[in-house]
């Protein structure tokens, strides 16, 4: 299987921190690939790196065969993006934040009313599409922010916490959608607290620590780095990955207690 996605020796630095610390890996086409950390361990970093938000310090990205510094326009034709932080404006209806997001993609009226309704009819926001997002739960705003990402019909998916704060129910059932989109042909990238989430839904998992790699193959075979437990769980994988110290951060800051490993206080953890 051919990779669409192929990061190597990719850094980025905020002044003297070290966000991402020189990883490589490969996306292969057709895949959920998991991509796990604890808080600031860089994957939300490394995320709006390949989404062309945020300009590497060094390394080489290849996206769908395009290169990350010389053809991010292309890279954006390529990719959706479901960023942790809800991207709608409240004051507007759904079918108005959809609208106002079609045409900054340049798509036709035509185009954008057929997309959203394909897709707010599969995620049961059709009854929905004229109220203002600002009614909404959290779980409908994230159901109408996954459609605006799928305006576009991306070949990849970039869904940074997708279920974070959604009860069961609409976690299932944008689960269940990402394992649709997927079936289609969608190469989805996923980050996640959740570990039981990541397990079911990834075909293999890379763990970031420390802007490091730590781990990365199939869920089967991680759980074989635990030797201590008879039936170990991904995240037992994990805590023995990274340990099972909790990272603190104040607006994204560096603790004080580490200043001496990252500069001054200015410093941010990403």
């Amino acid at each position: 299987m051919e990779n669409i996605i192929e990061v190597k020796n990719l850094t980025k630095k905020f002044n003297k921190f070290i966000a991402v610390d020189n990883i490589s890996f490969e996306i292969k086409k057709g895949e959920i690939f998991g991509f796990l950390g604890p808080n600031g361990a860089g994957k939300s970093t490394t995320i709006r790196i390949l989404t062309t938000l945020l300009q590497p310090s060094a390394g080489e990205i290849n996206i769908s065969g395009f290169d990350l510094k010389k053809d991010p326009d292309d890279i954006r034709k390529q990719i959706g993006l479901v960023a942790e932080k809800i991207i709608l404006y409240d004051r507007l209806t759904a079918r108005e934040n959809l609208k106002f997001f079609g045409q900054l993609f340049h798509l036709s009226k035509q185009e954008i009313e057929e997309r959203t309704k394909k897709w707010v009819d599969r995620l049961d926001m059709a009854k929905w599409l004229d109220a203002q997002v600002g009614t909404y739960s959290t779980g409908m705003k994230q159901r109408i922010n996954i459609v605006r990402a799928l305006l576009t019909e991306p070949n990849i998916l970039f869904l940074d916490e997708p279920t974070l704060g959604l009860d069961p129910q609409t976690s299932n059932l944008i689960r269940e959608f990402i394992q649709e989109l997927n079936k289609k042909g969608i190469t989805i990238l996923l980050t996640t607290h959740d570990m039981l989430e990541a397990d079911i839904l990834s075909n293999r998992i890379a763990i970031i620590d420390h802007g490091k790699i730590v781990a990365l193959d199939n869920s089967e075979n991680l759980k074989k780095l635990v030797t201590d437990k008879e039936n170990p769980t991904l995240q037992d994988v994990f805590l023995k990955v990274t340990g099972t110290q909790i990272r603190d951060n104040a607006d994204g800051k560096v603790a004080p207690s580490d200043m001496h490993r990252f500069g001054d206080n200015k410093n941010r953890v990403r």
